[in-house]
């Protein structure tokens, strides 16, 4: 018997990750693959006329196992892989590619899609299910439904390809990231790191049974390191390791995966009627055209250069002043911190003992409790994939609403970064409101021996940012698992959790939870006010980069054919070269380990951070002028989280705001 086809016998039919082997997954996905697939021939062999009920909503909540599984194994094998995961994640890959377009392309039951969009006018359809029909149908045909069997198979072999070099893609800049680290020898080399992350350089080469100090490029280690280290060839070293992951020509090397993956994409679009894969993608979002987004990041970025020309300027002249001429990129973070402690006085170790990662844990809580009366209770019966993670029941006036999973420090095996999952959908059935499991993971410092897990300010808001996602999720109360939730327009997606950062530069809720972890001191008014201050420091440099990201995302999905005779670095540099502060680097390129696009889902999506900052300024906005825990707007806002993508966004949006979001929202917030 596979632990892994059959109902789960845990509390609230939790993943049985305690009971899970690797082998187990690859005969699971073969065998719930057949019984999707026997579901799926229930609808097209079904006799009776073709209806909303026997095609639409029959095939919405078809293969319900399957999603789940696959919920389960990708997210292990982002979260605690090895090379066993990894092996199997490159056979299950092209087989759910196949299965995925053996349905897309069945001509049968897109036959009676098709049948039942084109009566839909006698169905008495509420505003979901018109949703969920149009999402079915047009779902088909961007999958392919309407080609003929040649160009069907094209596609097929497209999607398996994808589907694997992306997976490879993520492979590698784990595996790069992995390869390096600086083994330290004389503590004068540690010249300006504060001593709480020297302890976690001592932990680490403890781990590796060497003696001294060890560096890697995991965000907790390499971050403090060029923030704080006075000796610049160490920095310099460091930056120039990461910039060279799967850059290096070397076994990890990415950037002719990335040609190949463009390539793909291209080849994609063409078949299905578009000119480049941007055009495609962005049919589907609130932006809908290249033209469109590149408008909105060009005007961004004419308002946005000239302030970061000053912050840069200010950041030169402290550099002087240490006798460097010529400022790299490498010396950005260590002079912004300088700077930043000269003109706030405050700097992340200063802050961190009033964060440690329990009470910014207790205040997230706290805050879903006071906006939409949400509840978090650890329970301990709930399996787990590590001894790291903890599990939440959480519920709403008493109810169960929701299972959380929280998963917060780095290891060998989880992937770099930060970002909310989940394992099950919410959806209503047969009269039953099943709700979600859902997950946060994350890289924080470990706790030590003497010291509990500290966050700094940054880490704070990512804590919240990834809330905010699972806030989304967690509060979902849709009729069908495919509108549940996350699953919306991508540029509407990140609203939740930037939306939510917000709150960690409000004195009146910071004062509720910034407590020193020795003392019980609540942080200062002063550096309360000095985070404040410091909100939109270096935004200017900050939204510049966020722009080279979103601009250079663009080419790659628009531009395919320049990459036939143009190398990633040069292509890189040319697209990016009007958001560059600093010098370029020659051995450097960010390209090959720019997962969002090329593993993860923002292909032709990573300005959706930029479009999401206008809603989330504009929306929090709307609490500040009525108390930013204005119930009557926060029942509302709940509102919109709730109903995942059964509306079209902007108009839930403007449901919520009374008016759609203003640009200059973003522009005050950012610049005054």
């Amino acid at each position: 018997m596979n632990i892994l086809t059959e109902n789960f016998k845990t509390p609230y039919h939790t993943a049985p990750f305690d009971q899970i082997r690797n082998e187990d997954y690859l005969p699971a996905f073969k065998e719930l693959i057949q019984r999707s697939e026997e579901e799926i021939n229930a609808i097209v062999d079904n006799n009776e006329a073709p209806t909303f009920e026997n095609v639409i909503e029959a095939l919405a909540y078809s293969g319900e196992k399957l999603d789940i599984l696959s919920n389960i194994f990708f997210n292990v094998n982002s979260a605690e892989t090895n090379d066993e995961l990894q092996q199997i994640a490159e056979e299950v890959s092209p087989i759910l590619s196949e299965y995925s377009s053996k349905i897309s392309q069945n001509e049968a039951l897109f036959s009676k899609i098709k049948k039942v969009y084109e009566e839909k006018e006698k169905y008495n359809l509420n505003e979901e299910q018109q949703m969920l029909l149009e999402e079915t149908y047009k779902g088909f045909v961007r999958s392919g439904a309407l080609l003929n069997d040649e160009d069907k198979e094209k596609l097929k072999k497209i999607n398996m390809d994808l589907s694997l070099k992306s997976l490879k893609f993520g492979q590698n800049v784990l595996a790069s990231t992995n390869a390096y680290f600086k083994h330290i020898t004389n503590k004068e080399d540690l010249a300006g790191i504060p001593e709480a992350i020297i302890e976690q350089y001592t932990e680490e080469a403890k781990e590796r049974n060497l003696e001294g100090w060890v560096l890697t490029l995991q965000y907790p280690s390499y971050v403090p390191f060029i923030t704080y280290a006075e000796n610049r060839e160490l920095r310099k070293e460091l930056a120039l390791a990461n910039g060279k992951k799967s850059f290096d020509g070397g076994e990890f090397d990415n950037q002719n995966l990335i040609k190949e993956i463009i390539n793909l994409k291209q080849k994609k679009a063409e078949l299905l009627g578009y000119k480049n894969y941007a055009d495609f993608v962005l049919e589907e979002r609130m932006a809908k055209s290249p033209a469109k987004v590149l408008d909105f990041l060009n005007e961004l970025l004419t308002k946005a250069k000239p302030y970061a020309g000053k912050e840069i300027d200010e950041l030169k002249g402290l550099a002087k002043e240490d006798g460097i001429e010529e400022m790299q990129g490498y010396d950005h973070p260590f002079y912004a911190e300088k700077l930043r402690k000269e003109k706030f006085d405050l700097n992340d170790e200063e802050l961190k003992p009033y964060f440690p990662l329990n009470q910014v844990q207790d205040a997230v809580f706290g805050l879903a409790n006071k906006l939409f009366g949400l509840t978090f209770e650890e329970r301990n019966d709930i399996p787990k994939y590590h001894d790291d993670v903890k599990t939440y029941e959480v519920k709403e006036n008493g109810e169960y609403k929701s299972l959380l999973y929280v998963d917060y420090f780095p290891r060998k095996g989880k992937r770099a970064g930060a970002w909310m999952t989940s394992y099950k959908s919410q959806y209503k059935k047969n009269g039953e409101n099943s709700r979600p499991h859902i997950s946060i993971v994350c890289n924080f410092s470990k706790p030590t021996k003497d010291t509990p897990s500290l966050l700094t300010f940054q880490e704070v808001t990512t804590l919240f940012h990834e809330f905010g996602h699972a806030l989304h999720g967690m509060l979902a109360n849709t009729q069908y698992p495919g509108l549940s939730g996350t699953s919306v327009k991508w540029d509407f997606v990140e609203l939740p959790s930037q939306f939510l950062e917000n709150f960690c530069y409000e004195p009146e809720f910071l004062k509720t939870f910034a407590k020193h972890y020795k003392t019980g001191e609540v942080l200062p008014d002063d550096k309360i006010q000095k985070i404040e201050q410091s909100k939109n420091f270096m935004e200017g440099y900050q939204t510049m980069r966020q722009l080279g990201f979103g601009i250079l995302d663009m080419m790659y999905h628009t531009n395919a054919g320049e990459l036939e005779s143009e190398s990633i670095k040069n292509f890189e540099d040319k697209y990016t070269k009007a958001t560059q502060l600093y010098p370029t680097n020659p051995e450097t390129a960010m390209s090959p380990s720019f997962s969002h696009i090329f593993q993860g889902g923002y292909s032709a999506g990573y300005y959706s951070y930029k479009w999401a900052e206008v809603l989330d300024a504009d929306a929090f906005q709307y609490f500040k002028e009525n108390g930013i825990f204005n119930p009557e707007i926060a029942a509302k806002y709940k509102i919109l989280l709730s109903s995942g993508g059964t509306k079209d966004p902007m108009e839930l949006y403007k449901n919520f705001r009374g008016s759609e979001p203003k640009v200059e929202s973003l522009l005050k917030r950012a610049f005054g």
